[in-house]
């Protein structure tokens, strides 16, 4: 047994040069035991093998997925992220199979990552630490507990917006230093060396509330992106209670307030946006990019109240080949792009042996706001209903008239009810090219999600193959005339 001791939970470059050595030995996964700092689970195992057997090139994918996933605080992070490695010698398009238990379980950890840095970067809080004189920088200081290790990654955010001041970021396993010219990483901190409080917070609790609007409270929503355990060590949560506590009478006495007329100023703000928030039949948008803006202010359902921003449709203008899906998903509703999650992942390998490139293609969803429902902490999608589709069809109208399509492909039933505008049945009509009403043709196949969820690996190559022959199907009807079977659309 191969003993390998990294100098801390965040030592990638460590788990980098041992992977790679261990690698070049020949050394199995199964041969290696993973260690962080003096913790004693190394005794009795061998050093590291001194000499290269067999070179090799590892694929900045997997060294881009390590850096990632390997901050996460499972323990077995560094076990997993190396047999992905040592798989790869036998598998290299292993990456690309986002079913596979280890990929899966890795790009699981990237995307909590992912998220726990999102959560640093809108939770932190800073205090200042004292009143310097007049010729010296202001200093300031925040106490933070990240879900997993990413204070070094979350860092340049801060010190892009930050970088004329000098700060401290504290949290229980590492502390960052940022004196106004570089930034320097230490040993943890605990609470008590952050101030307890600031001059300026009532002010900002002040501003907070100001701007919260009773009308559209969601505790759950609030709870779910701003979670209780953050709350703390942010200044504002203290007037969360109260305000949550009298939100409905302060809506109901907005709603009995008359109306005034408005300022000068206001009338030229609202002036500025009515081209973007009055968007209906009689004035359509004149652009993607135009629809792409409006969409966040879309109200046709109530899908907008709990996702996190509308997700608008990619692409070129002039594409010939436009996909739909059904909805974003958890990444893409966070993100704010369509087909970015694994179902993405797995949609692009298939467009990837399809010999489609996706930059040439316009992809979009029937429906542009997330809908889910909470378990605990995650968010689990909702298909979303026939009056939601109904109502986001609209947008979907409109792309359809600017891009123009030679060909739309719908990936899965939803997509098919929205491009059809009535149920199709999917597992009969997929791969062939069908008319709509407008003279455009469509072809209808399976959602990538849904090979995801096939629990067979067998079944699951088998539908991949048959989802990448409709693909070509679809590429080869761009290109040429076909004999279209009629199913107009409603």
């Amino acid at each position: 047994m191969i003993g390998v001791s990294l100098a801390s939970q965040t030592d990638v470059a460590g788990w980098r040069a041992a992977a790679r050595r261990l690698r070049m030995a020949g050394v199995a996964p199964d041969a290696v035991r993973w260690s962080v700092g003096d913790d004693g689970g190394l005794l009795g195992a061998d050093p590291l093998p001194d000499a290269a057997c067999a070179p090799f090139t590892a694929p900045a994918a997997v060294l881009g997925l390590a850096a990632n996933a390997l901050l996460h605080k499972a323990e077995g992070r560094f076990d997993l992220m190396y047999r992905i490695l040592w798989r790869l010698k036998d598998e290299p398009d292993l990456l690309k199979i986002v079913t596979d238990d280890g990929v899966s379980q890795a790009l699981r950890l990237q995307k909590a990552v992912w998220q726990a840095e999102h959560k640093m970067h809108a939770f932190v809080r800073f205090r200042r630490v004292d009143d310097p004189p007049a010729d010296e920088t202001e200093t300031y200081a925040a106490w933070f507990e990240p879900a997993h290790y990413v204070l070094e990654k979350a860092c340049p955010f801060f010190v892009r917006r930050m970088a004329n001041l000098r700060f401290s970021i504290l949290t229980p396993y590492a502390s960052a230093v940022w004196d106004g010219q570089a930034l320097q990483i230490g040993k943890g901190a605990d609470r008590s060396q952050v101030p307890a409080e600031d001059a300026r917070e009532d002010d900002w609790k002040a501003y907070f509330a100001s701007v919260f609007n009773p009308a559209r409270l969601n505790p759950k929503v609030m709870v779910q992106h701003m979670a209780k355990h953050y709350w703390r060590n942010l200044p504002e949560a203290e007037t969360i209670p109260g305000l949550i506590e009298h939100a409905a009478s302060r809506a109901a006495a907005m709603v009995a307030t008359p109306p005034t007329a408005p300022s000068p100023r206001a009338r030229k703000t609202l002036a500025q946006r009515e081209p973007r928030t009055a968007l209906t039949d009689d004035a359509p948008p004149e652009s993607i990019a135009a629809i792409a803006d409006a969409i966040q202010f879309c109200r046709r359902c109530d899908l907008w109240r709990d996702a996190t921003q509308g997700v608008p449709g990619e692409g070129p203008a002039t594409a010939s080949l436009m996909f739909v899906g059904e909805q974003p998903g958890d990444l893409e509703d966070l993100r704010g792009r369509p087909f970015v999650g694994p179902a993405g992942e797995m949609f692009d390998r298939a467009l990837g042996e399809a010999g489609i490139d996706r930059e040439d293609c316009y992809v979009t969803n029937a429906v542009k706001h997330f809908k889910h429902e909470l378990r605990g902490k995650r968010r689990l999608h909702k298909t979303p209903n026939s009056g939601e589709v109904k109502a986001c069809r609209w947008w979907l109208d409109q792309e359809r008239r600017l891009v123009k399509p030679r060909l739309i492909v719908a990936l899965g039933a939803t997509a098919a009810a929205a491009v059809f505008g009535r149920p199709m049945a999917v597992l009969k009509t997929r791969g062939q090219a069908l008319s709509l009403r407008d003279g455009g043709q469509a072809l209808v196949t399976l959602h990538p999600s849904y090979l995801l969820r096939l629990p067979d690996e067998a079944a699951r190559r088998a539908a991949f193959n048959n989802f990448v022959d409709d693909l070509k199907a679809a590429k080869a009807l761009t290109g040429r005339s076909s004999t279209v079977h009629a199913q107009h659309c409603n």
